[in-house]
């Protein structure tokens, strides 16, 4: 099974002062990058910049396409773009700034599929549609759809659409792993994570 992966890294982060949060560091180490440890296993690894001037030398960057779509569902679409000539099986999406994003979710994930056709993140019944594992050929109109306005606005929209299950980690760890750096408290919270987790 082919396994590829998008970091969806284009957000504005609005309320951090309209930082590029890939590139903020939590524990020693940029989001980014912490985010990358865990996608080991994928390849290749896509980084979707929306309409930001970023790369990185050791990634593919894609900007979103020249539609009236943004955010995540506009990142995954830029990346269904780029891999359609060559596709894999799976399309792992996660946010850039998800600082503990499990190593095993992807394996944990993979057996959900089944009939189902994409296995969103949850944690504690709430639901994380930018971390999710999709079947590729579910998302392969995508951006046709989007060119021509028919694609649903969120990438929860199109969960609902072709079928989702959950993978909910509450039972698993005892903090959500998903939780995003979307404001100085979330930035602040996740610090002091990685602050305990840290040897001595």
């Amino acid at each position: 099974m082919r396994i590829a992966a998008v970091i969806l890294a284009g957000g504005k982060a609005e309320r951090l002062g309209g930082v590029n949060k890939t590139l903020l560091e939590i524990g020693g180490l940029q989001l980014i990058d912490r985010v990358l440890a865990a996608l080991c296993d994928c390849a290749p690894i896509i980084l979707s910049v929306g309409r930001a001037d970023f790369v990185r030398p050791d990634m593919v960057s894609v900007p979103d396409l020249e539609t009236e779509y943004a955010g995540p569902i506009a990142g995954v679409a830029a990346a269904v773009a780029y891999l359609a000539a060559d596709p894999p099986d799976v399309l792992v999406s996660v946010a850039g700034d998800t600082a503990f994003f499990p190593a095993d979710f992807i394996a944990r994930a993979l057996p959900l599929l089944g009939a189902q056709r994409v296995v969103l993140a949850a944690y504690a019944g709430q639901d994380y549609p930018t971390n999710a594992v999709w079947r590729f050929d579910a998302l392969a109109d995508l951006p046709d759809a989007m060119r021509d306005g028919s694609a649903p606005h969120s990438l929860r929209r199109i969960a609902e659409r072709i079928g989702a299950a959950r993978l909910d980690y509450a039972d698993l760890v005892a903090e959500d792993p998903f939780l995003n750096a979307n404001t100085p408290d979330d930035l602040a919270v996740l610090r002091a994570r990685a602050a305990r987790k840290s040897p001595g």
